[in-house]
């Protein structure tokens, strides 16, 4: 298109076509497939705001009537558009060795009447505010990584107000459920639909829940789970916490592995690994130990695999983990993840996926574009946040012209390039 970009906007263009069209037997009327389809458009765009009523000024309706009721109202199969999308993030990410990561993330959010709304801490915040909790369901390996599922955390002072539950119209008898119990349910539901993924990966809030790990252990699916410094463990020396272990450890036993790149190159960090007596029970039960090589803090993990597997092996999982932070903050950032305004069951859960769909696509087309470009140290490959600017602006009319756009898309491209050099030579001259 331009002398030294290699940008297919048109490739972009039929792969987004394509998904719309995986979807579109999910609805039975023309009317809110094409609105589904503006939606999703409207969610990458990158409004100042998103919200129905921008979403709709951007799609050139007249009022967000039609947005609101296609969230609420219209007759659509919401959870057969999370299948879709499941199955478009395998067919095109998929691998034996995927690595399946559960966690949570909160909206803070006014009033009392949003459904499931209370005040509870959240990691958002970092303390306790009025809040909407979600847990989350990603699907992650080396070549890219999507979220696949998703569940709304409904505290007690909910569920136990049946009253309340039906004005937010949430389904009659819905029960109280721990964020574990609904990671747990969402993996079951992966695993039965054939998901090629042989681990999941979580912190302490899912480690230390022996329901979560007795679940993984009957499936088959290895699991490598964050636990608290206290959590309890058998060795051949007795039941121990976690954190008194590492004192009894000699040096030798300690190997220095990546956790995988960050944004300023490698994580460095000494592993060791300690057998649990789980006699009883099959497969490899370990204990995986993390200290950072400059601080010394250390992090736990409760390990369990079928067959026999390396320490390298735990350690590329634990890595994994953050795969979801990362797609948190670009669901939220690019695809309007957090913004919705909506009150009600079924709105959350329609808004979520369609949020989820945005942000697949873009994960899939970055991927696809890693694959197909040889990496040079002169241009980073092209990220979801380029991808999504040059798509939203290449495929809308007027604005700038392309050269324009493709000249600052590669501007910002040999900038950030030049940055993660930087870092990674400062990273690897710095004392361990």
């Amino acid at each position: 298109m331009a002398a030294g970009h290699s940008v297919d906007v048109g490739r972009w263009q039929r792969e987004f076509d394509e998904l719309m069209g995986r979807i579109a037997s999910r609805f039975g009327r023309v009317e809110p497939r094409r609105r589904v389809r503006s939606m999703v458009r409207g969610l990458l765009a990158g409004l100042p705001r998103t919200n129905c009523w921008t979403l709709a000024e951007h799609a050139g309706e007249a009022s967000p009537y039609a947005t609101q009721h296609l969230l609420s109202r219209a007759v659509w199969d919401h959870d057969g558009v999370r299948e879709d999308l499941r199955g478009y993030v395998v067919e095109h990410l998929g691998d034996p060795r995927a690595v399946l990561v559960v966690d949570e993330t909160g909206d803070l959010k006014k009033g009392v009447h949003t459904v499931g709304v209370q005040r509870q801490y959240t990691g958002t915040a970092g303390r306790i505010e009025n809040a909407q909790v979600g847990v989350l369901l990603t699907y992650a390996t080396d070549r890219g990584h999507a979220f696949i599922d998703r569940a709304l955390y409904l505290p007690r002072s909910w569920t136990d107000d049946q009253q309340r539950c039906a004005a937010a119209g949430v389904p009659a008898g819905t029960p109280f459920a721990t964020k574990p119990h609904l990671a747990a349910r969402m993996i079951a539901a992966a695993v039965d639909a054939g998901i090629p993924a042989g681990w999941v990966a979580a912190d302490e809030v899912y480690g230390n829940d022996p329901a979560l790990r007795s679940m993984l252990e009957g499936r088959g699916v290895g699991y490598v789970l964050a636990v608290a410094r206290d959590h309890r463990v058998r060795t051949h020396a007795g039941t121990r916490r976690a954190v008194d272990l590492p004192v009894t450890l000699p040096a030798s036993v300690w190997q220095t592995h990546s956790a995988g790149k960050g944004s300023k190159g490698h994580r460095w960090y000494a592993w060791a690994l300690i057998h649990i007596d789980e006699t009883d029970l099959p497969g490899q039960h370990r204990l995986l130990i993390r200290r950072n090589l400059r601080t010394g803090e250390l992090a736990f993990y409760r390990c369990w695999s079928p067959i026999q597997v390396s320490l390298a092996a735990f350690v590329r999982v634990a890595g994994m983990r953050w795969r979801i932070e990362e797609n948190i903050q670009a669901g939220k950032g690019l695809a309007a993840l957090d913004e919705h305004q909506v009150r009600t069951w079924t709105s959350w859960h329609r808004w979520t996926v369609l949020a989820m769909l945005a942000h697949a696509f873009l994960a899939v087309t970055a991927a696809a574009e890693h694959a197909r470009h040889r990496v040079t140290h002169e241009l980073i490959p092209l990220t979801c946040n380029e991808i999504r600017h040059l798509f939203t602006n290449l495929t809308n009319r007027g604005g700038h012209s392309i050269t324009h756009l493709l000249h600052w898309s590669r501007w910002r491209r040999q900038h950030q390039a030049r940055a993660r050099a930087s870092h990674y030579r400062r990273r690897e001259a710095a004392p361990p």
